[in-house]
């Protein structure tokens, strides 16, 4: 890779140098900037041509140099013959100014290295199109490498070099004496140029009809670059050794003839031996093949034929060749005509425009955008062809590309977008608004097409207002938004409101409702909609217009209008709109149908958001109390807060075997049982606590008590009770049992771990491990319970010691201990309760242990347990009392009634 850099920056330095050292110290240089080596061309290849600008004007022009390095191998008088006669050549050809001539700019200067001088910007030489390479850069340009000449430009080109020897003939009197490929130049346009006149021969007897010219014997031993191309010339001129305008028309059959054979000439001529060649030519010139011509278009072969022809008053004249058919063509009477611009009026200009878009489609790209183009916009200058001219403009710029655009065509239409008359040239660009803003570069958007399009909103002419609102949703999505949104729309409303014409305020609507779509949808409803209410007209048309833009802006999935906004705003505008008296059934009957669907939306939407608020609110509300209910179990688990297991508390087998429950399956009816135990513990936890009815202040303890050893010592002895019985004695008579099986709601309750059992515990399940005779519905068979566990102490008369638990109160309470908050024994004869009777009758004094604590959880009475629940009641308990019926084996008697509550306890 570096090689080829290398190579590459090599070749560059030394193109450069050679420039340089070429050009420097010759006077163009003060006036001129030479650029890059484009081509080559003259006699003999000899001129090497640079592009170039003028330092003063920034003018593009063309720079010839001839190098007289190329010469050092000639004595000095063969050297100076070639200077000579090069310099003579670019004299005639600055004296001489006609249009198929190459203008010269700057005239010839001369220095010590070379010959150069200044032209009209130049593309190549036709020989270096054609083929012919000498002298050229290496490597060979490009363009030049890939031109390929079009029929329309071959057809014209011979036109123009007809013509230009149509001007030499009959006007200068002169005879060119070397037309060739070398000699004919394609200017930047495409047109050909004739130079070279380095041999031309002028008449001697200018003044007569008939002119005469002198003819210079061929001199084989002088430098090929001081005689002329032999293989164009005329055979008379060397072997008869006369000339006249006939020997040029010869030339131009030769270039012809070349032009269509890829630069060969029809025949080879041997230079050493020039006479004999010429004579071998002449004969096969007398009897040509029509093969030699097969390349050369049947309908001008036969001219051709007629060009080559020995002799000389055959040949047709310059003036002839540029009248026959195969110049009709109607490209290169286009491009005739364009040339000829200059000596026609408006009028005919004007009609010739007009038809130009019918054959611009036929020529080919390069010389519509090379050769007519140019010609197209030198006519901007004047405003009253822009335009004729203008629509012939943008249908080249469709078929150019955006470089090709900006490059070629932009800079002529700038200074025209600023023209205000006549109003047609504003109508043509906003027709073409799409292409404008396409291929436009953004910062001339800014600049130079949108303040056009503003003025166009802003003109006095109403037309112009219509079209331009018309036209304007067209090329709506090209357009900027902060363009739109800050420059387009507010001129739209402006001339909605102060516009006089019906028409350009429904126009107005109209195309702001076509727009809405490149709209924001905050934009259309703070700006759009709020300008609907300003409008004052009330004629049917505007009426429709801004129900159009509801209906628009209320259908767009991109925009919409919020229930708010419909509320307050859009349906009141429209319910006083659609009573106007202006409007007819079935204008009215459009108001009816938006304004049913803007309602039915409306309640559709807040309807959807008030179920939403619902259901959130039933979300939060379930969640707060399953968070309570959490909490409560936690309290449960760990014996509550407030050390009563009576309300918050749990009995130590129901809150082991709770976690348990929680992951076995549970049937339909145990779930709807487990949800109604739930909501009724939620309740529970709602109340109120029950403060004690009387409440002594308790003796303050002399000696701190172990709180742990007291509870762990508690425990133990409870567990003893049911893991150390002896096997179950019969009932003990007298003793007071509850004759009413746990088929009520707080049985239930207790069965399932969230509320202690209000009645007397079974002795069987006060410390059983967790087992699946626990739970309801599991169990297969009922148990007779354990009374054993009751009788085990039953000799011990004295009341368990709850002192321990006295820290438990927090220290803002009076502190009762628990010793003194147990219920007190009954006397011999009495009840504790005046309702505790109902569910036994006050026992004897040996059975007072039983009577007066009965134990249920952890040590505390069952009696206060029943007052702190608020959910036993005795009117919900109001069953007649019953003594227990012992049956012959010592055991209880259970009537059919509990057998059956016992069957739905436990399934």
């Amino acid at each position: 890779m570096e090689s080829m850099l290398n190579k590459l920056k090599s070749t560059v330095t030394k193109v450069t140098a050679d420039m340089t050292s070429a050009v420097m110290g010759n006077p163009v240089t003060r006036e001129f900037e030479v650029g890059r080596h484009i081509a080559s061309g003259g006699p003999g290849m000899c001129w090497r041509i640079y592009n170039g600008t003028k330092k003063s004007t920034k003018q593009e022009v063309a720079v010839f140099v001839f190098d007289k390095k190329m010469v050092e191998k000639y004595q000095k008088f063969d050297k100076d013959q070639i200077i000579e006669s090069l310099k003579r050549g670019v004299q005639q050809l600055t004296r001489l100014r006609h249009p198929r001539l190459l203008t010269v700019q700057h005239p010839l200067e001369e220095s010590r290295d070379c010959l150069a001088f200044c032209t009209e910007p130049v593309f190549a030489s036709l020989s270096n199109v054609l083929g012919q390479w000498d002298n050229l850069p290496s490597p060979v340009p490009t363009d030049i490498k890939d031109y390929k000449l079009y029929d329309v430009e071959t057809k014209y080109g011979l036109l123009q070099i007809s013509e230009g020897l149509s001007f030499l003939h009959s006007g200068v009197k002169m005879v060119h004496g070397n037309l060739c490929l070398e000699n004919v130049i394609l200017n930047k346009s495409g047109a050909w140029k004739i130079m070279g006149f380095d041999f031309s021969i002028s008449s001697t007897n200018p003044s007569d009809a008939e002119p005469k010219y002198s003819c210079k014997e061929w001199e084989p031993n002088l430098p090929p670059l001081c005689l002329p191309n032999p293989e164009y010339l005329a055979p008379e001129y060397i072997l008869s050794v006369s000339c006249d305008a006939a020997s040029d028309m010869y030339s131009l059959g030769v270039v012809m003839h070349a032009v269509f054979n890829e630069g060969k000439p029809v025949f080879q001529v041997n230079k050493h031996d020039i006479f004999k060649s010429f004579s071998r030519q002449l004969d096969q010139l007398s009897r040509l093949s029509p093969t030699m011509l097969n390349k050369i278009p049947e309908e001008v072969r036969e001219h051709v034929k007629m060009l080559l022809s020995v002799t000389p008053n055959v040949r047709p004249d310059a003036d002839q060749m540029t009248k026959i058919p195969f110049f009709d063509d109607v490209g290169a009477v286009t491009l005739a005509y364009f040339d000829s611009l200059f000596q026609r009026d408006n009028l005919q200009k004007s009609q010739f425009y007009k038809n130009l878009p019918k054959v611009l489609p036929k020529l080919p790209k390069r010389v519509v955008v090379y050769r007519i183009l140019p010609a197209l916009a030198s006519e901007f200058v004047n405003p009253d062809m822009v335009p004729f001219v203008l629509p012939n403009v943008l249908l080249i710029a469709e078929e150019c590309t955006k470089d090709e655009y900006v490059r070629l065509i932009l800079p002529d239409l700038s200074p025209v977008f600023k023209q205000q008359e006549p109003v047609q040239i504003l109508l043509i660009f906003l027709q073409k608004m799409d292409l404008l803003l396409t291929k436009t570069p953004p910062e001339d958007i800014k600049n130079s097409v949108l303040p056009m399009v503003y003025r166009a909103l802003e003109a006095p002419s109403i037309q112009i207002q219509e079209l331009c609102l018309n036209i304007i949703p067209t090329f709506a999505n090209l357009i900027e938004y902060p363009s739109m949104k800050n420059a387009l729309i507010p001129r739209i409303k402006s001339a909605c409101l102060q516009t006089s014409s019906l028409a350009v305020r429904v126009n107005s609507l109209v195309c702001l409702g076509k727009i809405l779509e490149y709209l924001d949808k905050w934009y259309v409803i703070d700006e759009i909609l709020p300008f609907l209410q300003q409008i004052p007209s009330r004629e049917p048309a505007v009426l429709m217009g801004v129900l159009g833009i509801y209906k628009c802006t209320f259908s767009h999935k991109k925009l919409g209008i919020p229930k708010e906004h419909l509320a307050a705003k859009s349906l009141p505008h429209l319910v006083s709109l659609s009573i106007d008296n202006n409007l007819n059934l079935n204008q009215f009957n459009s108001f009816m149908a938006v304004i049913k669907d803007m309602l039915t939306r409306m309640e559709a939407e807040h309807k959807t958001k008030l179920e939403q608020l619902h259901s959130m609110q039933e979300q939060q509300r379930y969640q707060s109390n399953h968070s309570l209910l959490s909490s409560s179990d936690i309290d449960d688990v760990f014996g509550g807060s407030s050390g009563s297991a009576g309300v918050n508390g749990k009995a130590n087998g129901n809150s082991a075997s709770a976690p348990q429950l929680n992951r076995m399956s549970l049937t339909l009816e145990e779930k709807q049982r487990l949800a109604k135990e739930q909501e009724q513990a939620a309740k529970l936890r709602n109340q109120p606590a029950l403060a004690p009815q009387s409440i002594k202040p308790a003796t303050p303890s002399t000696q701190a008590k172990d709180l742990t050893s007291c509870l762990l010592n508690n425990m133990t002895s409870l567990g003893s009770l049911s893991l150390t019985s002896p096997p179950r004695p019969g009932l003990i008579q007298g003793s007071t049992i509850s004759a009413y099986p746990s088929t009520t709601p707080m049985g239930s309750m207790a069965s399932n771990g969230y509320n202690p059992t209000m009645g007397f515990q079974t002795g069987g399940q006060g410390m059983r491990p967790p087992g699946p005779g626990l739970y309801g519905g599991m169990a297969t068979t009922t148990s007779t319970p354990n009374f054993g566990a009751l009788t085990h102490n039953q000799g011990s008369t004295n009341t368990p010691d709850m002192s321990a638990l006295d820290s438990l109160f927090t220290s803002n309470k009076p502190k009762v201990s628990l010793n003194q908050m147990a219920p007190p024994k009954p006397t011999p004869g009495t009840t504790a309760t005046p309702w505790l009777n109902q569910f036994g009758s006050a026992q004897p004094s040996q059975t007072a242990p039983m009577q007066g604590a009965p134990l249920v959880m952890g040590g505390v009475t069952s009696g206060f347990g029943m007052q702190a629940n608020p959910f036993f009641s005795p009117q919900n308990f109001s069953q007649p009392t019953a003594a227990p019926v012992m049956n012959a084996g010592g055991g209880l008697r259970h009537s059919s009634s509990v057998n059956n509550d016992l069957k739905d306890l436990f399934g």
